[in-house]
């Protein structure tokens, strides 16, 4: 038996709006409010991220270890390049570091590192 349905990211950041704006247009999730210092994207299923407020957030170092990311978002797709030219537009970076051919390596507005990767 299940203890629980399933799990729930949580992604600390300066902007939590900002940033479930940018996961919720990534992924096509529904953006959602929970309070002033809180905001979450929903999957149809169930599945979700949140972003909690930080006062003096740092952002993650990567490739570094001076500030550890500690954890990053793989999201798979089927276009590398459609799906760059669409993260660069939504506000992402691309971070200069690229270690792999079939992934590529991008910040979110807070600086978070994700891959999108073509498998």
């Amino acid at each position: 038996m299940a203890i629980a349905r399933y799990p729930v990211v949580v992604l600390d950041c300066p902007d939590p709006k900002t940033l479930a704006e940018f996961y919720g247009a990534l992924l096509d999730w529904e953006v959602k409010q929970g309070d002033s210092d809180w905001w979450f994207v929903r999957a149809e299923y169930g599945g979700s991220i949140g972003f909690q407020k930080v006062d003096g957030f740092t952002a993650p170092r990567w490739p570094g270890q001076e500030v550890p990311q500690q954890m990053h978002i793989d999201v798979d797709v089927d276009d590398l390049d459609a799906a760059e030219a669409a993260v660069l537009e939504l506000g992402a970076t691309k971070h200069d570091h690229q270690p792999g051919t079939t992934f590529r390596v991008f910040l979110d507005p807070a600086g978070h590192p994700f891959c999108l990767c073509q498998g």
